[in-house]
């Protein structure tokens, strides 16, 4: 997510035949990620199908349209059906080394001069929840578990994307590691410079979902998320956290910096 782009001005509110193309869209977006056969529901979805499954009106009761329950509904039907269709097994593409886009680009809601420092001596790495070993981990704790890299696309909802090389902790091990439960729902994300964000639990388990600690073979600089951020190629990048400082697992779904103002929560690719 790039500097201020949700402090642009929120859009006004749509016209009937505006309400009824932005249901179409919504319908085309999942339609092309439904298998055939599920797809003649999604013909069949009208804005009272929405209100059906949102268990709201469309209708205030001045009798106006309520354009925002409608989306938000949407939206909710959308993560839902993400979820379903996320394959914990499928991997994120990968790439070769001269692919890589030099130099990475900074993303944030900030500037990337008000990028935080976090002090290297003093950094602990919270861990809360349904885990059964709490104690804090020092960075150099987690540079000593077993690591591994990737080159994956980071794909901004803005419309940009970016390959980088990360190298770290495979986030399943880590979970496992600290005796996570692993039949919870989420994983929620608190960073040092305000942001949080939360995944499910099969996207935490997935194979690709790293504890980042390097970029490009150095340590993971300033602008990227030090000391650590969390890797997730098969995530938009809003739902990628960096500078985190604190992980919990939970069966309450937490919101999220981007999803507390309206961006999708599920925020698969």
């Amino acid at each position: 997510m790039e500097t201020g782009f949700f402090s642009r001005p929120r859009p006004a509110p749509l016209a009937p035949a505006e309400e009824a193309a932005a249901l179409k869209a919504a319908r085309g977006l999942l339609a092309a990620r439904l298998p055939s056969s599920r797809r003649g529901f999604l013909r069949r979805l009208t804005l009272g199908g929405v209100a059906l499954l949102s268990g709201c009106s469309l209708r205030g009761d001045d009798g106006g349209d309520s354009v925002e329950q409608a989306l938000m509904a949407i939206s909710r039907f959308n993560d839902a059906a993400q979820g379903w269709l996320f394959d914990p097994a499928a991997l994120a593409p990968t790439y070769p080394g001269s692919m890589i886009t030099r130099p990475f680009p900074f993303n944030g809601f900030y500037p990337e001069a008000l990028a935080p420092v976090v002090d290297e001596a003093d950094y602990q790495l919270e861990v809360r929840g349904r885990v059964a070993d709490r104690r804090p981990w020092r960075l150099a704790q987690l540079w000593a578990l077993p690591q591994q890299e990737q080159i994956t696309r980071h794909i901004c909802v803005e419309g940009w994307s970016a390959i980088g090389r990360w190298g770290g902790v495979p986030f399943a091990d880590f979970l496992r590691r600290v005796g996570a439960d692993l039949g919870a729902r989420y994983v929620g994300f608190e960073c040092a410079d305000g942001y949080y964000t939360a995944i499910d639990m099969p996207t935490a388990l997935h194979p690709q979902t790293l504890i980042a600690l390097s970029y490009d073979g150095q340590v993971l600089p300033r602008s990227y998320g030090f000391p650590m951020k969390l890797r997730i190629p098969t995530k938009l990048g809003y739902k990628n956290p960096k500078h985190v400082r604190a992980l919990f697992v939970t069966d309450r779904r937490p919101g999220g910096y981007w999803e507390d103002q309206g961006y999708n929560w599920f925020g698969g690719l």
